[in-house]
């Protein structure tokens, strides 16, 4: 081979190395994080406490009840979910539907005694809600509620409005609470916030964090993929030939 080719060859391999170089140590750190991670860990499952039970003899009237009420109100299109759910020790329907002319879904909750519908939950009752469901030693530190979040919002793509309840405790854990839902939705921690970060990293997606098909992933694999093709070539080109003895 030339020798202007085998400096070609070494050139863009070198360049290409400092070029996703950084890359690459991205993802080798976010591999080995993800392979060492305990998961139970980054969701948070050793600070959730068992869910609530509910008695079967405790008078529950048929969901048809709340159902009825909200066909009278002209709300009820389409039943998407329904749910016997405990909040603060008292069993309500959780009802997930959706409305004439509109595919995204509402909730409402009905007292599953009597069927009545009740408002969404004040700021008192989800931190009540997010302390029952909390198993941690940590207080409550600060409370936050949130009506919209961005791209990069730890709580992104769930259920709002909802209330942030932070406790002071080693892995800063927040617990956040759907106040039309009633319930806990997700808990989030120091071992889950560097997961995510490193996540974004590896799949590249610094938008919505969990694209992996997104055209910078594709670019850098690509290149990847030449770097490691460059090397082979140029070991196999850089080989002296030794002399033939006889």
């Amino acid at each position: 081979m030339q020798v202007k080719t085998k400096q070609y060859i070494r050139r863009t391999h070198r360049y290409l190395g400092v070029f996703i170089g950084i890359q690459f140590l991205a993802w080798t750190i976010g591999g080995l994080y993800f392979s060492w991670s305990d998961m139970d860990e980054v969701h948070g499952d050793y600070e959730k406490a068992p869910p609530a039970l509910l008695a079967p003899d405790n008078g529950y009237v048929f969901p048809a009840v709340a159902l009825d009420s909200l066909r009278l109100a002209d709300q009820l299109d389409s039943l998407a979910d329904l749910r016997l759910i405990s909040i603060l020790g008292k069993p309500f329907w959780q009802i997930a539907f959706t409305t004439s002319g509109s595919p995204v879904k509402k909730y409402c909750l009905a007292d599953a005694n009597t069927g009545r519908g009740r408002p969404p939950l004040t700021q008192a009752e989800a931190i009540g809600v997010a302390r029952y469901a909390y198993a941690g030693n940590g207080t409550v530190k600060e409370v936050h509620e949130l009506t919209e979040t961005g791209g990069h919002h730890e709580y992104r793509e769930q259920p709002l409005p909802a209330v942030a309840v932070g406790f002071e405790d080693d892995r800063h854990t927040v617990v956040y609470v759907a106040t039309e839902l009633g319930t806990v939705q997700k808990f989030r921690n120091r071992p889950w916030r560097q997961f995510d970060l490193l996540w974004m990293l590896h799949t590249m997606d610094y938008t919505q964090r969990d694209n992996i098909t997104n055209s910078v992933l594709r670019v850098f694999s690509i290149l990847g993929l030449l770097t490691v093709c460059s090397g082979f070539l140029l070991y196999f080109t850089s080989q002296k030939k030794v002399p033939r003895t006889f």
